[in-house]
C-alpha cells in the first residue's frame, strides 16, 4: 500500500508559497484520492472522461477537477457541467466547443493554452508562432463561456535538467509576452502549468504556478 498521504506532504514540502499542486489521479483507484483528499488536497487532474465522471459521482463534491489529457471536442459535453479547469487546449475548434457546451450548463470554464516547446513529435500543443497567431486573430474575446487563465507545457522527457529548464523559461517568457500584450488587465491570467513527477522542481525555479504530479503521490499507475 502507498503511503499517499505522506507522500503529498513529501511533495507540498518542496513548493514554495504561490505553486499549487494538481495531483494527477489518473488511473488510480478512489481510495488513494480519498487519502490524499483526508489530507488537505482538493486539486486532481484526469484525463479520461469516462473514469473521471465516476470519480465524481463518487468522491467529495468539493474537489476541483482539472483536465490534464488531450481533449477531442465529442468528449467536450460529458465534462462541460463540472470541470473546474481544461489544462491542454490547442485549438479554436475546442475553445469553441467548451464554449459552446459551457453556456448549455451556464458555466464559464476556465482554460489553459497548451504550448508545444519540447523537441518530441509526440507532444500536442501550439507552437508558439501558432499561439500568437490564435491570440492576434481575437476570435477568442467573443467567447463568454471560456475563460483563458495561463499556459501549460509539457517539457521533454529527457535526463538533462539543462533543456528541461531551457524548455520551462522558453514558457516563462512567452507567458510575460502574451500577458503584457492581450491580458494585462485581467487577474485571472495568472498560471503557468509545468513540470510533473521527475521535473517539478525544476518547474518551481522557472516559475511554475502548476505542477502536475501523479507518480511521486500515489505510485505507479493501475491500468
Amino acid at each position: 500500500m502507498v503511503d499517499v498521504a505522506k507522500n503529498l506532504h513529501d511533495v507540498l514540502d518542496n513548493l514554495p508559497d504561490g505553486v499549487r499542486l494538481v495531483a494527477i489521479s489518473k488511473f488510480h483507484p478512489n481510495e488513494y484520492i480519498e487519502a490524499a483528499y483526508k489530507a488537505g488536497q482538493r486539486v486532481f487532474g484526469e484525463s479520461h472522461e469516462q473514469e473521471l465522471q465516476k470519480k465524481v459521482e463518487t468522491l467529495p463534491k468539493d474537489i476541483e477537477w482539472h483536465f490534464i489529457g488531450h481533449l477531442q471536442t465529442n468528449k467536450v459535453k460529458y465534462i462541460a457541467p463540472y470541470i473546474s479547469m481544461i489544462e491542454a487546449v490547442d485549438s479554436m475548434k475546442l475553445m469553441k466547443e467548451i464554449n459552446k457546451q459551457a453556456s448549455k450548463h451556464d458555466r464559464v470554464i476556465k482554460i489553459l493554452l497548451e504550448l508545444h516547446i519540447a523537441e518530441e513529435e509526440t507532444k500536442y500543443g501550439l507552437t508558439l508562432d501558432a499561439c500568437r497567431q490564435l491570440l492576434a486573430d481575437g476570435e477568442w474575446r467573443d467567447l463568454k463561456n471560456v475563460h483563458i487563465c495561463g499556459l501549460m507545457m509539457m517539457a521533454s522527457n529527457v535526463d538533462e535538467q539543462e533543456q528541461i529548464r531551457h524548455e520551462m523559461m522558453t514558457a516563462a517568457n512567452f507567458f510575460d509576452e502574451v500577458k503584457a500584450k492581450y491580458f494585462a488587465d485581467d487577474d485571472e491570467f495568472k498560471e503557468r502549468s509545468w513540470g510533473m513527477s521527475h521535473d517539478y522542481k525544476i518547474a518551481v525555479q522557472c516559475r511554475s504556478t502548476l505542477v502536475r504530479v501523479g507518480t511521486a503521490i500515489f505510485g505507479p499507475r493501475v491500468y
